[in-house]
């Protein structure tokens, strides 16, 4: 009996020892989770931490790019404003002390800019297209600036271009036949577009006289005999302020003449034609069908082809050379030469006018041309531009035609007008052997130049012509 208690408290005392390490394990296990729990939440607060520390500096670092990018823009956008406000200063009608530094700093600041920061180039006039722009080789030109003239000068005076491959066809192809027909003259040259003068030294260095500085260059040489032949179409504005530059020196010369333009005095209303006149309406039609196509202008219109020869336009008095134009055509014959201004001056020689006259004369395909000197601005954009006012543009829009193509080319350029020019300097070096060969010519365009606000108006309207 004693021996089976002793065993049952031995049992009962071995189930309480297992009982109890049971319960120590599980409390060690219990104490064990705990502990990897908290080690697993320390964790995952680090890693948020982490991660929202990298996120608050992704996002500093996105604001840093951000205000380094606006503040590039910025800067970038400054460097071209500067470069506007240069180019704004030079394109001013008026030469000052300064003309000269003013163009060398436009010129450099341009060329200082990222290709980037010169699309961004926008002022009251300045473009990209101000230095950006090619137009032909500068170096093919000749600024006919030399000194060493001798007594004989003959002074080419022209509105300007500053379309390179132009100014070397059209104005020097003009001088250059003069020099060719003269040889005992000295040919010079002058613009009287200040605009221009300084955009062609600001981009190509290249030097061109204005009018002053061309007669004043003929006083400190010595010239006595001075020939003037302007290059204008008219005895219109810019005639008119060249005869009053040149009024202003005849007195430092022995003789001075000045010979007519292109074509010849303007007479009172649209039916009033001259030889000049006729010659070059003959000229550029033979030119327009010849790069057409065409034998003359019969076949063209045969082929129901027209032809537009568009010109400048003026509110000067001289605008109805326009009109006499239009009549010199129908007077050879060419029922589809049809001539256009891009001012509108006079109104019925304006883009929509000219485009109904065609529609009502039935023609389908229109060759657009410039009846301007040289092809410039005018030729290329407002003529042949992309642009929805372009006249290529308008003449498409109006859907009433098969084809609208453009020949751009100035008259300087076509022989027979510069054989005309030639003739004209021979009436003016003649002139010189009469008793007041000494006189500035042309009182009529004396009469006209007194109109002082329409010269002031046309003068604004051409400033950027060319």
């Amino acid at each position: 009996m004693k021996n089976k208690t002793v065993k049952a408290l031995a049992i009962l005392l071995a189930a309480t020892t297992v009982s109890m390490m049971g319960g120590v394990s599980a409390m060690a296990a219990d104490d064990t989770a705990t502990e990897a729990d908290a080690a697993e939440e320390t964790t995952d607060d680090a890693e948020a931490e982490d991660v929202e520390a990298s996120d608050d500096q992704a996002a500093e670092e996105t604001t840093d790019d951000a205000e380094a990018e606006d503040g590039e823009a910025s800067d970038d956008q400054a460097a071209a404003d500067n470069v506007a406000a240069l180019i704004d200063k030079i394109y001013v009608q008026e030469r000052t002390d300064t003309t000269d530094e003013d163009c060398k700093a436009a010129k450099e600041a341009w060329d200082a800019l990222t290709d980037a920061q010169k699309e961004l180039v926008e002022g009251e006039e300045a473009s990209p297209e101000y230095f950006g722009a090619d137009t032909g080789d500068a170096s093919n030109d000749d600024p006919r600036n030399q000194d060493e003239i001798g007594e004989n000068e003959l002074l080419v005076v022209s509105f300007g271009t500053s379309f390179n491959d132009s100014r070397a066809e059209d104005i020097k192809g003009i001088e250059d036949a003069l020099q060719e027909a003269y040889p005992d003259w000295s040919v010079r040259r002058a613009f009287t577009a200040q605009i221009i003068i300084n955009h062609v030294e600001a981009r190509d260095d290249e030097y061109i006289d204005n009018m002053d500085q061309a007669l004043e260059r003929a006083v400190d040489n010595g010239v006595k005999n001075l020939v003037v032949q302007p290059t204008h179409l008219m005895h219109g504005a810019e005639y008119d302020e060249m005869v009053g530059v040149i009024d202003n020196y005849k007195d430092k010369f022995e003789s001075v003449a000045i010979a007519e333009p292109m074509l010849g005095e303007v007479g009172d209303d649209a039916t009033v034609i001259n030889d000049d006149k006729k010659a070059v309406a003959q000229a550029i039609t033979d030119e327009a069908c010849k790069e057409a196509g065409y034998d003359d202008m019969k076949a063209a219109a045969d082929d129901g082809t027209a032809f537009v020869f568009m010109g400048h336009g003026t509110s000067h008095t001289a605008n109805v050379t326009y009109d006499q134009m239009q009549t010199q055509m129908e007077d050879l014959g060419f029922t589809n030469a049809f001539i256009g201004t891009v001012e509108g001056k006079p109104e019925d020689t304006e883009c929509q006018a000219v485009i109904e006259k065609i529609k009502d004369a039935g023609f389908k395909k229109v060759v657009l041309r410039p009846l301007m000197v040289v092809a410039g601005d005018h030729a290329n954009n407002d003529m042949a531009g992309d642009d929805e006012d372009s006249w290529k543009s308008q003449f498409e829009a109006a859907g009433a035609f098969d084809s609208v193509d453009c020949q751009i080319a100035g008259l300087g350029r076509i022989e027979a007008v510069e054989d005309l020019y030639v003739a004209h300097t021979k009436d003016a070096i003649d002139s010189l052997g009469a008793e007041d060969g000494a006189e500035v010519s042309d009182s009529e365009d004396t009469e006209e130049a007194a109109d002082a606000e329409t010269t002031d108006e046309t003068a604004e309207d051409t400033e950027a012509a060319e």
